[in-house]
């Protein structure tokens, strides 16, 4: 077995007191290691990319009192996925509760029927 040749990896040590396994550039050390400030204004780029910022509405929801309210209510956040008005995860947890509200009143529907 032949030892890892390590000439290829940054000179500068990580705050764990390890050596940095990144690759260089040719100062001899890598990117990051040559410009921190780079590293700060990327991690600010990445943040604000995640950022979330809530869309006024001004249509309230309407009351799920029967079944087509809730399957308005499932079609209207299609749409506002759709449109990207709303995050598809925000969808995927009120999901859930749409379930809840639309399961007893299909039951209600079928017992009268």
């Amino acid at each position: 077995m032949t030892p890892k040749n390590t000439d290829y990896r940054c000179e500068a040590k990580a705050k764990s007191g390890k050596r940095c396994r990144a690759g260089t550039t040719e100062g001899g050390l890598c990117f990051f290691q040559a410009s921190p400030d780079k590293a700060a204004e990327f991690g600010r780029v990445g943040g604000r990319r995640n950022r979330y910022t809530p869309v006024e509405s001004n249509d309230p929801l309407p009351t799920m009192d029967n079944v087509i309210a809730v399957r308005n209510t499932v079609a209207r956040l299609i749409s506002d996925i759709h449109r990207g008005r709303l995050k598809g995860r925000l969808a995927v947890g009120l999901a859930p509760f749409l379930t809840t509200f639309a399961k007893p009143l299909m039951c209600m529907r079928l017992s009268m029927a």
